[in-house]
């Protein structure tokens, strides 16, 4: 079993590096999606990641029970969980724990017995927000970060298309 996280900026080619990663490892591979659609623009970036899989994957949406899904989909092949960053965007509007989900998140992780990718946003790399809503967001996304890639067995961050493996 292994657990890899890929990270790298909006539009760097995180998604599409990860899905070349669960294909080509054993088992039908399974997208736990956390993205909602909840406006044409966010169904339309859905549609275009829809449409770069074929009839091999499974789908499980995931918008906030990301522990329930990794724990559904067990045991039968790889698992893409694409992305992190939205679903802390929707436990952040559901008013839930970061910090506990985080906690809930790598204890599953741990425990699977098929293989996990996660993608994830990387937001340090910018500025300080000038929000507090956007700072709280930002540190949130950079600790769950941190949680993940300590209990990954890889960890690649992806900049122009290009990988780099950091661990």
């Amino acid at each position: 079993m292994s657990i890899i996280l890929i990270t790298g900026g909006a539009r760097s080619g995180k998604s599409r590096h990860a899905e070349e990663r669960v294909l080509a490892m054993r088992g039908r591979p399974v997208y736990i999606a956390t993205a909602e659609a909840l406006d044409d623009e966010m169904r339309r970036r859905i549609a275009t990641h829809q449409a770069r899989r074929d009839a091999r994957w499974g789908d499980h949406p995931a918008p906030l029970d990301l522990v329930g899904a990794l724990d559904a989909t067990d045991g039968a092949g790889p698992r893409l969980v694409d992305c992190l960053t939205l679903w802390l965007t929707n436990l952040l509007f559901a008013e839930r724990d970061l910090s506990a989900e985080g906690e809930a998140l790598c204890a599953a992780l741990v425990r699977q017995k098929s293989p996990v990718v996660l993608v994830t946003n990387e937001v340090g790399f910018g500025i300080v927000p000038e929000n507090r809503l956007a700072r709280q967001f930002r540190d949130a996304a950079g600790r769950l970060a941190q949680d993940v890639g300590a209990v990954a067995d890889e960890v690649v961050l992806v900049v122009a298309g290009q990988p780099l493996r950091i661990k």
